[in-house]
């Protein structure tokens, strides 16, 4: 039997505790818990919703068929029926071919090029095949709030109601015509539907009264098996008989619901909200890769999309790093994850001029700023970074540049500013936008180097932003906030050099978060939701939307970021009013889990 060296082409390393220098699948032995260990990719639990680019129209009762990055949203009520049909890239809507019948309606396909539209309100039946709609044979029965699931040649319809009473009635499509086959074993409507064709499928919720229960169809027949946890109507359903979401919906005396639950075969289980909560909403796709779009928010129709990413999925995780040398709040943060700097800030009680430096172990004291300050900003690299703005504690308009070993004066920013947001490429590009001046400003000036100049301003006055950019040409600027009050934003704006677009929003609203990356690809972490309420949540952008990933070890607002969504920073800031930490955590994008070897 041939020896873990001679598979492996290495011996089996022995190293007390956890061995750094492991890679994916080797296994080393731990001398000091007698273990033998080895490292595996850290993988979602549980699946999380991304936000993705909203439909051209919002509406509900609408249908949808086709996959994650090629969906098909069409019909619905927008107030009065509509024919509208949108098609999905994996980016945006756009409008195609309409309906020949404005209506809600039922859909089922498993491609945006052939779809089926049925049901609901009408007994009228129309095929999709990438071009446009026809006319086919009609339902035999007229219902109203059923439920439908398969695809365009191959469909169920299902329950809903017939002259004011719940109906048990099936039908199945076999892309010809319609034929009754065996009833539902309750009578009910608005239920959510999954399934991928007209001899497999699942069914939940629905009404009158509320239900949790459940059936499968195997073609033939209904059989019930394990209820939702939470009984609801109108919920949005995706994926198949053996693997489904069911996905928002009602549960009197609650308008809607944004809970979801995940089926796989057996059991239900709750998973993450989808961020809208919703109801007679649709979904596309499968339990690993959906979209919920559209339905009713309460108290209007919605145009939202989000995009599900399952269990299983490579994960970032968050590390602990070497701590600063001074606690501090209100400081700012240049570099990389290996080689960082971290300069001026709030200790408690004062101001500070302080710069440190990370080498990806340990921060270490370089040369002061010329001038001690808090709320600044900064951009660049350990050799060559800037600082600018922030409070003295007055509002200053003083740059420093960065060479390496010491800080230089330069010429000063148009406008004082403190709390804004910042990003750039080196000591001679950088860009400052937002802040407080003295009022919440949206002002924007770029660095050449030389001298500031105002360019075009953030859509959204707001101070206390975070930001992503590489440099004075492309960048990122999203929540913050717009006093009187807390008023916090999750509104985001992008950069391209001349002006400011509005794009999707963060998740979660908040001020005095941080940021790393660039334009198309950042994280934003930590923050203020509400006085004294502080969050250790991260969300990170593809150039799209963003996604919630992996929560910071401990909730902090005021810190700095540094390096990328590769391998970023988050870098001291206060846990609540009057305490700081001087933590540093840092950030892999495909972070692994040490396992232990057992019998």
């Amino acid at each position: 039997m041939a020896t873990y060296k001679e598979k492996v082409g290495t011996s089996v390393v022995n190293y007390a505790g956890n061995y750094p220098g492991a890679v994916l699948g080797e296994l080393w032995y731990d001398s000091t818990n007698k273990d033998f260990k080895y490292q595996f990719p850290n993988l979602t639990a549980a699946g999380s919703w991304r936000t993705g680019n909203n439909m051209n129209t919002a509406r509900e009762t609408l249908g949808g068929a086709g996959i994650y990055t090629a969906a098909l949203a069409f019909g619905g009520s927008t107030g009065s029926n509509s024919a509208l049909t949108e098609k999905y890239d994996g980016t945006s809507w756009t409008e195609v071919g309409d309906l020949n019948t404005a209506r809600g309606v039922n859909g089922a396909g498993i491609a945006n090029t052939a779809a089926l539209a049925f049901g609901y309100n009408l007994t009228a039946t129309e095929q999709w095949n990438g071009v446009g709609w026809t006319n086919v044979t009609s339902l035999n029965t007229t219902k109203s709030l059923s439920g439908g699931f398969g695809d365009y040649n191959s469909a169920i319809d299902c329950g809903g109601e017939v002259s004011g009473s719940n109906s048990a009635l099936t039908e199945k499509w076999n892309g010809t015509s319609w034929t009754e086959v065996g009833d539902l074993n309750t009578a009910r409507y608005g239920q959510g539907a999954a399934g991928n064709s007209n001899s497999s499928g699942i069914v939940f919720g629905g009404a009158t009264p509320i239900k949790a229960d459940a059936e499968q169809w195997n073609g033939t027949s209904w059989t019930n098996v394990p209820s939702l946890n939470e009984g609801r109507q109108y919920a949005g359903g995706l994926g198949t008989k053996t693997a489904a979401l069911c996905f928002g919906g009602q549960n009197p005396p609650n308008t809607t619901e944004a809970v979801v639950e995940e089926w796989n075969g057996t059991s239900w289980t709750e998973v993450a909200d989808i961020s809208t909560g919703r109801r007679k909403l649709a979904g596309a796709g499968t339990s690993s890769n959906g979209l919920a779009f559209g339905g009713n928010a309460a108290p209007g129709v919605s145009a939202a999309t989000e995009e599900w990413i399952g269990a299983g999925a490579p994960v970032g995780g968050w590390a602990t790093g070497g701590n600063l040398n001074e606690a501090r709040q209100l400081l700012a943060g240049s570099g990389t994850q290996a080689a960082a700097l971290a300069f001026g800030g709030n200790p408690p009680g004062s101001i500070t001029a302080k710069t440190e430096l990370y080498d990806g172990t340990s921060w270490t004291e370089v040369g002061d700023l010329n001038t001690a300050r808090s709320s600044l900003g900064g951009s660049g690299t350990p050799t060559s970074s800037l600082a600018f703005g922030g409070s003295e504690p007055t509002l200053s308009n003083k740059t420093e540049s960065w060479n390496g070993s010491s800080w230089t004066v330069k010429n000063t920013l148009n406008t004082a500013t403190n709390g804004m947001g910042s990003a750039g490429t080196d000591n001679t590009n950088a860009l400052a936008f937002g802040g407080l001046a003295p009022g919440v400003s949206a002002k924007n000036e770029k660095w050449n180097g030389t001298s500031w100049t105002e360019v075009a301003d953030l859509n959204q006055t707001r101070r206390s932003l975070g930001a992503a950019g590489a440099s004075n040409t492309s960048a990122l600027a999203f929540g913050g906030n717009t006093p009187p009050g807390t008023n916090v934003k999750n509104e985001t704006e992008l950069w391209n050099g001349t002006s400011w677009t509005e794009v999707n929003n963060l998740n979660t609203a908040r001020k005095e978060l941080s940021g790393t990356g660039t334009q198309t690809n950042a994280l934003a972490f930590a923050g203020q939701v509400s006085p004294g309420s502080v969050v250790a949540i991260t969300e990170e952008w593809n150039g799209a939307s963003w996604t919630e990933v992996a929560d910071l070890s401990v909730g902090r607002n005021n810190l700095a970021g540094a390096g990328t969504t590769s391998a970023g920073l988050a870098i001291s800031g206060a846990l609540a009013p009057g305490s700081v930490t001087a933590a540093t955590e840092e950030w892999s994008s495909s972070s692994n889990v040490v396992k232990t070897l057992t019998d």
